[in-house]
């Protein structure tokens, strides 16, 4: 007998603002079953196949430290460096810049709630390097 994941929850102030915010991210969709609408306080996403949920649960408490669990993304297309300028244009916001001269490493960001996430080299330029 084993578990698996059915989804992954963040801890939020506004569950929906996030929700639509991570939709632009990731190019999630709403359940259709289950629209989120402002003012909802728990609301999910989804990946376009299904296979993946995101579910943002207002919470009271603000977020205090590191998280202890997170998101590390990869571009579906192009390289991480297109990718991170789009998620800044998006409004995240770099917090650690650990990239390395030899075009290696990742950057930390944050949601507009202050959670971190990395964005790390497309799988084409690991497979360059590699």
């Amino acid at each position: 007998m084993t578990s698996y994941i059915s989804h992954t929850t963040v801890d939020c102030a506004d569950a929906y603002a996030l929700s639509k915010w991570w939709e632009g991210v990731l190019d999630y969709t709403e359940l259709p079953e289950d629209p989120n609408l402002p003012g909802h306080e728990e609301c999910m996403i989804m990946s376009r196949d299904r296979t993946h949920k995101v579910l943002f649960i207002e919470v009271p408490d603000a977020k205090q430290g590191k998280n202890r669990i997170h998101f590390d993304l990869r571009p579906a297309a192009g390289t991480r460096d297109e990718e991170l300028a789009r998620l800044v244009d998006h409004g995240a916001k770099p917090i650690d810049d650990l990239r390395r001269p030899d075009g290696t490493g990742w950057v930390v960001l944050a949601d507009p709630e202050g959670n971190e996430f990395c964005m790390l080299r497309s799988e084409a330029e690991v497979a360059v390097t590699a």
